[in-house]
This record gives structure tokens, C-alpha cells and sequence, in this order.
């Protein structure tokens, strides 16, 4: 018998090839000497979050009185009738135009895109506060929301500044701080809007914010995006830019042959993105009804079902949400995701949600302190729920695609989501409208049937995160 062959030497260790002068291959040297979590970049990431996130709810505490105002609306009942449309403007002109910027942040990098929507907010959201007929008001909400291609380049920008291991946190601060800014923004808009009737010592019925009622938390708002427009300079970006990106990115011996990419998977054909996406949406036109419909019913007159608040406490109210979601950033979420991972960080919440929703319609008999507290809590952990169950949602799309298409992932991802929020206040304002005619009926009256419909809408999520709907990308299997 022959002598076995004698044991073929161990390969050689590839090693990483960089390009000069470019920017994804210079934040891949950093991600290699710094093996830390990037707190800079994902500050950056959170403020910037923060900022476009603010004024597309910050108009929900002062939309009733808005509509009053610019006459439009018949009687009082209308009123959510047209709210519902001017909620949906802002979600319309996002989900046409979220797909060309999640595209242009694939070709020309991340920062062009975030910096440019950033200045959106500061232009339109400023010429919305100064809306004096229906019709303005409609079509500065639709470009804000049409130039404000931000969502789809943070989301891939906070994966690709992040180690592996680090990745759900860069998501989570993403949906953290835009959290924040949808529930804080309605606690600005609470706060300071109709400031000549809210702070007659501040401000006279003559001075600019008497003349536009509804300009100071516009403004406010576009201030601190002017503020973080500037920052921008600063922004490194990630994207690589040569014709050889897996060249730059991977592992590869310098002796081989010119590398030819794997064909590129459609992204519609993608069932574990498809999937994800498709549940993203229905929980999304779930939050978004829920925002506009707590705002309208903790507004309304008791005799309709609602609690009769100011825009103030509703306010105060938006403002402990948002800071109980900053304590659970900061110390429980890393925990909540190693715990029990991005599936059941979806599933739990929304099933602790559905009983919160269910206890809302029967506040309306409690007041004083028996009112406060049950309400407060109640929002905070709603608020909570929601912002776990999205970050999942967002880590399993950003895992279900490579880099070069995450992108035009994210862009779908925010169009189709966008669609379905533009459905949602539209929907849910004609809804509101029509149960506060019905307060006396004998099924389900009035507020009890708005709720009723939102945990519907929770529990069609819910059963969609399941197999065989839902398919889970091989990291998480």
C-alpha cells in the first residue's frame, strides 16, 4: 500500500484589501481599530432621528383647533373628517418619493441624503406653521414629507457604523430617537401652539405668533433642524465608492482572478425582506392611527366619549411617554434584545399592547388623580411596546439584504410603511368622526369602537409574525 499523501499546507490567510479616497472603506479601517461601540456616529444618528421625526406628529395636539380655525370643516363632527386628511398629506408625499431616496443613498452615499432632508424640515415645516387656508397647509405637509428622504439612509448608515454584535443598538437608537421625536413632537406642538392664548404675558393677539397661532412650535422645531443641518458637516459616510466593493469588503487573496459579484437577489422576490416588511406596515398604520386618535380623544368633549383636554395636557401626557422610551433606551433595551432576541422583541409587545388599548374607552369615567395615573402609565408603556416591536421589524430587514442593497431596502421598506401611515390617519380620522355620532349606540358606541378597530389592527400584526407568513433571515434561525 502507498504512503498517504503528505497534509497540504494550511491556506494563506486573505487579507483585506482598501481603497484609497474611499469613504466605506475608511470607516471599515476605523470598525477594525475600533472595536468599541461608535457612541459619536450614533449620536449623530440619534439627533438626527430626533429632528426629522418631530414634525410629523407635532401638529396632532393642535390639528382639531387648526381645522377649527381655517374654517373648513361644517360642523363640529367634520372636523376629524378633514383632520384625517391633512394627517395623511405628510405620509402620502413620503411613501411616493422613499424608494428614489433610498436609490440615490445607494449612489451617492448616505450623508447627501440625510443633509438635504434634514433642510426639507427646516423650509416646509417652518411655511406650515404659517398655513392660513386648508389647501396650504395640505400641500406643505405632502413636500415635507416628499423631500424628507431620511429614513431609508439612517436606518442602513447605523447598521454599517456598527460591529455585528452592535448592530441592534444602531437600529434601536434609530427607532429610539425617532420614537422620541414622534411622541415629543406633539408635546412641543401641545406646549406652544396658540401661545397668545396659552401665555398672554409672552405674546400679544397682534405679534407674528398671534397672527399664526400655530407658527411658534414650527419654528421651534425648525430651529433645532437648522442646528443639526450644521452638524452634518461633520457626518462620515459609509458608503464604499469603486467598482470592486466586495473587492474592498471582503476577505480575498491577492493572487486571485478578477472578481465577478454574485447576481443581486430582486428585492421584491425576497420573501424574508418582503415578509418583514409587510408586517412593518401593519404595525406602523396601527401606531400612527393610534397617535392621531389619542390626540382626538383626549381633546375631545366628554359628551363625545373623549376627556376633554387642553392641547397642553396632552402635551404632558406625550412628554412622559417620550421620556419613559429615553429610560428604556438607556437601560433596559440591550437587556429586552439579548434576552429575548428581535422575534419575540416583535411578538411580546404586541400582545401586551391589546389589553392597554382595550382600557382607554373606560377612562373617560375617572377624573383627577383615578384619571392620571391609569393614563400616564398607560401611554408609557404603549409607547415602550411599540418602539421595541419596531426596532425587531427593522433588524430582520436590514439582515435580510447585503449592503449595496440597503438602501432601496430601507426606501421600500419606508414607502410601503408610509402608504399604510397615510391610510392611517385618514382612516382613522373619518372613523373618529363617524363614532362620535354613534356615542349611544348599543354595540360598541362611539370611543369604544375607535379602540375596538385599533386592536383589531394590533392582533393582524401579531398573527402575522408567525410561520408560515413570516420568514426569518439565517442569522436569527
Amino acid at each position: 500500500m502507498g504512503e498517504p499523501p503528505p497534509p497540504q499546507p494550511p491556506s494563506p490567510v486573505p487579507a483585506k484589501v482598501y481603497y484609497d479616497d474611499c469613504p466605506g472603506c475608511a470607516m471599515d479601517k476605523k470598525k477594525e481599530t475600533h472595536k468599541g461601540v461608535p457612541y459619536k456616529e450614533l449620536l449623530f444618528v440619534g439627533i438626527t432621528s430626533f429632528a426629522s421625526a418631530l414634525p410629523i406628529t407635532s401638529l396632532f395636539p393642535f390639528l382639531y383647533f387648526m381645522i377649527r380655525d381655517l374654517h373648513v370643516a361644517q360642523r363640529e363632527e367634520d372636523i376629524g373628517f378633514y383632520a384625517g386628511f391633512l394627517g395623511a398629506s405628510y405620509m402620502i408625499g413620503r411613501g411616493i418619493a422613499s424608494v428614489f431616496w433610498g436609490i440615490i443613498a445607494d449612489r451617492i452615499g448616505r450623508k447627501p441624503v440625510i443633509a438635504f432632508s434634514i433642510f426639507s424640515v427646516i423650509v416646509f415645516n417652518t411655511l406650515f406653521g404659517m398655513s392660513v387656508k386648508y389647501w396650504m397647509a395640505i400641500a406643505t405637509r405632502f413636500l415635507l414629507g416628499a423631500l424628507n428622504g431620511f429614513l431609508a439612509p439612517v436606518k442602513a448608515y447605523s447598521i454599517e457604523v456598527c460591529q455585528p454584535e452592535q448592530q441592534a443598538l444602531g437600529i434601536s437608537i434609530v427607532n429610539t430617537a425617532w420614537g422620541m421625536g414622534v411622541i415629543i413632537g406633539p408635546a412641543i406642538g401641545g406646549y406652544l401652539a396658540q401661545p397668545a392664548k396659552q401665555y398672554p404675558n409672552l405674546f400679544h393677539e397682534n405679534s407674528v405668533f398671534g397672527r399664526f397661532p400655530y407658527l411658534l412650535p414650527c419654528i421651534s422645531i425648525s430651529f433645532f433642524a437648522t442646528l443639526v443641518f450644521i452638524s452634518c458637516a461633520w457626518l462620515p459616510e459609509t458608503l464604499h465608492k469603486h467598482k470592486d466593493i466586495e473587492g474592498a469588503v471582503e476577505m480575498v487573496e491577492a493572487s486571485t482572478t478578477q472578481h465577478k459579484e454574485p447576481p443581486k437577489k430582486s428585492l421584491l422576490k425576497n420573501w424574508p425582506l418582503m415578509s418583514s416588511i409587510i408586517t412593518y406596515c401593519v404595525f406602523s398604520l396601527h401606531d400612527t392611527a393610534y397617535v392621531e386618535i389619542f390626540s382626538l380623544w383626549t381633546v375631545s368633549n366628554r359628551k363625545y366619549g373623549g376627556l376633554s383636554f387642553s392641547s397642553k395636557d396632552v402635551g404632558q401626557v406625550l412628554t412622559a411617554a417620550g421620556a419613559s422610551l429615553l429610560v428604556y433606551q438607556l437601560f433596559a433595551y440591550r437587556w429586552v434584545d439579548k434576552t429575548i432576541g428581535p422575534i419575540h422583541s416583535i411578538r411580546i409587545p404586541s400582545a401586551l399592547s391589546i389589553p392597554i388599548i382595550a382600557a382607554y374607552p373606560f377612562m373617560t369615567h375617572l377624573s383627577g388623580i383615578r384619571l392620571g395615573v391609569p393614563l400616564y402609565i398607560a401611554a408609557m408603556l404603549k409607547s415602550v411596546f411599540a418602539i421595541t416591536r419596531v426596532t425587531g421589524t427593522c433588524l430582520l430587514q436590514n439582515k435580510a439584504v447585503p449592503q449595496e442593497q440597503r438602501g432601496a431596502a430601507n426606501g421600500i421598506a419606508t414607502t410601503a410603511m408610509s402608504l399604510s401611515k397615510a391610510f392611517a390617519p385618514a382612516g382613522a380620522g373619518i372613523i373618529f368622526s363617524w363614532a362620535q355620532k354613534r356615542q349611544h349606540a348599543a354595540f360598541f358606541p362611539g370611543d369604544q369602537m375607535v379602540f375596538l378597530l385599533l386592536n383589531l389592527t394590533e392582533v393582524i400584526g401579531l398573527i402575522l409574525t408567525f410561520k408560515p407568513f413570516l420568514v426569518v433571515p439565517p442569522q436569527y434561525k
